[in-house]
């Protein structure tokens, strides 16, 4: 017995290689964070847990009780043969990670299998897998993870279960006990500190990503903090030499550069006596960067230097972007691509889009300086550098975990702030304009409070080519999100609505969220209603230009009752009458 527990806790390396090896996939590192899995998640884990089960089979040992011998590995299983294995640990890890359906799938995957292997404890160990999973599963709590300590006595104590069932099952008995007598011990333990081990390794590979990926997100606000109060005089020769020599500082590089179209606006580091500043750019790939848009990793036989003893031997370089055209390169150089990791492109990938954010915002500056309109400044001024860099620490963390969910989302973050420089310039655009501009902050914020609010809309797409003033539906909007339903602990909905009414459109955004008191109502009708989360300014504004534009009749009204929600609505007379309005303002009251 006492041999038969050692070999079998050498056989765990096993399980620790394949447990190492299951953190390299994206699924399983969601599985064992996640609290909730979809039907097809789950279908997935079952198969890939009860393969893991078939697995521990066949890593385990047949072992005769007539001869006391056992063989190294469970291939060839006699009448007279059983198991000592180390299939629990899979069909457990699937209940506690899964829940009970994933154990239940995964035990009557690894459970058939031992079945149809043969031998006289087949049918208990085959029904001992189902069970398994099962009483696994219901000790999971959907809000908590499993411990180390939960999985080493639900392992040990799932394969105590399938000795009972051996001796209750399996025949002849005399033959059942003195197996039991041999392994039971043994597999209890190996098979209680396999599960733990596994779920160790799984959670030690995770939180060291989730360090890594919190060190990138304190890396990328610290530079954003620094770099800010340079871009925002926008992109110079200045402005690029400061922000150039921060990077240089807080990145492994040998030199950081910045361009233009043109010229190379800074340089800092190695090889700056031939890439000097002003100079017009020196590789033709920077300029294939500008021109695609697209990030690019360039080897040393790509840089084309004209410099033939130029130390820069590779070099990523990143689009700086505004307004959605691209304005210059940020460029980050190394001695050969070995040292290009897949970490350092995905920090100057987001680096690139922070400071294209920043330059965005630089133009934002400018242009609320040159707005003439006092409404439009004051929505312009509603733009939260809270909620712009929680976006871009969401962002960030994404990055490692699910790069095409952070992609569209610098993708929404970048349309949200082009859509609130361009309203300083327009006095109207189009429902289809402004519902994108809307879409792309409900995207932000949905990406950020997962499962906190589900959105319908009903569009009448006849409408879409229809003006109102901009900035109008995104912050009612994210009025809604912001006061009505993130108080709450409960999921809510969000519901947009545009119809055409005969002669006018009828806009209405209505939430599930908390409410609004009957004597605020009045107020909001009438004055702003600051809170202690806003100025209450954008409300107040939003209504002042709607009934400058279209009259008394597009005011903003309110219906709400406390803890079930609100509806916002307004009508935009069409053309017609809208003309009619502008003529003669004296005859609406």
């Amino acid at each position: 017995m006492f041999e038969l527990l050692i070999t079998m806790l050498e056989r765990l390396g096993i399980i620790v290689m394949i447990a190492f090896i299951l953190t390299r996939f994206g699924f399983f590192r969601h599985l064992i964070t996640s609290t909730q899995l979809t039907v097809r998640q789950q279908m997935i884990a079952a198969c890939f847990f009860g393969l893991f089960g078939i697995i521990g089979t066949y890593s385990g040992f047949t072992f005769n009780t007539s001869t006391s011998e056992f063989a190294i590995w469970a291939t060839d299983i006699q009448t007279d043969d059983a198991i000592a294995n180390f299939r629990v640990i899979g069909v457990v890890l699937a209940g506690l990670l899964g829940g009970y359906k994933v154990g239940i799938g995964a035990g009557i995957i690894a459970g058939v299998h031992r079945f149809f292997l043969g031998g006289y404890t087949a049918f208990p160990c085959g029904i001992a897998s189902i069970l398994a999973g099962y009483l696994a599963g219901l000790f999971r709590k959907n809000n908590q993870r499993p411990t180390l300590s939960k999985a080493l006595f639900i392992g040990a104590g799932a394969e105590a279960i399938q000795m009972l069932l051996i001796f209750l099952l399996a025949r002849p008995l005399d033959r059942a006990l003195a197996l039991i007598e041999m392994i039971a011990l043994p597999m209890i333990i190996a098979n209680g500190l396999g599960c733990a081990l596994f779920l160790l390794i799984m959670k030690t590979v995770i939180q060291q990503e989730d360090k890594i990926g919190a060190s990138q997100t304190q890396l990328s606000l610290r530079i954003a903090d620094q770099t800010l109060v340079h871009l925002r005089k926008g992109l110079t020769a200045n402005s690029a030499h400061a922000v150039c020599e921060i990077l240089h500082n807080e990145t492994q590089t040998i030199a950081v550069s910045m361009t233009n179209q043109t010229n190379i606006l800074a340089h800092v580091g190695m090889a700056s006596d031939h890439h000097q500043e002003k100079s017009p750019i020196q590789t033709q790939i920077t300029r294939d960067a500008i021109r695609s848009g697209q990030l690019v990793i360039a080897k040393d036989q790509m840089i084309h230097c004209a410099h033939d003893e130029c130390p820069l031997g590779a070099a990523v370089i990143a689009p700086l972007k505004q307004r959605g055209e691209t304005i210059g390169t940020l460029k980050f150089y190394y001695h050969s691509a070995k040292e290009i990791s897949p970490l350092s492109i995905e920090l100057i990938s987001g680096l690139s889009s922070l400071l294209s954010s920043q330059l965005e915002i630089s133009s934002a500056d400018h242009a609320y300086k040159l707005a003439q309109e006092a409404e439009i400044n004051a929505l312009q001024a509603q733009i939260s550098p809270h909620f712009l860099f929680n976006s871009l620490n969401t962002i960030t963390s994404l990055i490692r975990v699910d790069p095409g969910k952070a992609r569209k989302m610098l993708v929404s973050l970048s349309h949200f702030l082009r859509q609130n420089l361009s309203a300083t310039t327009e006095s109207s655009i189009t429902f289809e304009q402004e519902l994108r501009h809307m879409k792309a902050y409900i995207m932000i914020e949905e990406t950020r409070f997962q499962n906190k609010f589900t959105v319908s809309y009903d569009i009448d797409e006849s409408c879409l080519h229809e003006m109102l003033p901009p900035l109008t539906l995104q912050p009612i909007v994210e009025n809604a999100i912001k006061h009505g339903i993130y108080p709450l602990d409960r999921h809510c909905t969000l519901t947009i609505e545009i119809k055409r009414k005969q002669d006018s459109i009828l806009v209405m955004v209505t939430d599930s969220g908390q409410g609004i008191a009957a004597d605020k109502i009045d107020l909001l009708k009438h004055r702003h209603v600051p809170s202690e989360t806003g100025s209450g300014l954008a409300l107040h504004n939003i209504n002042r230009r709607l009934t400058l534009m279209f009259g008394s009749r597009a005011a903003l009204q309110f219906e709400s009752e406390p803890n079930k929600g609100t509806c916002v609505h307004f009508v935009i007379p069409l053309m017609e009458e809208t003309e009619h309005v502008r003529n003669h303002p004296h005859t609406h009251h």
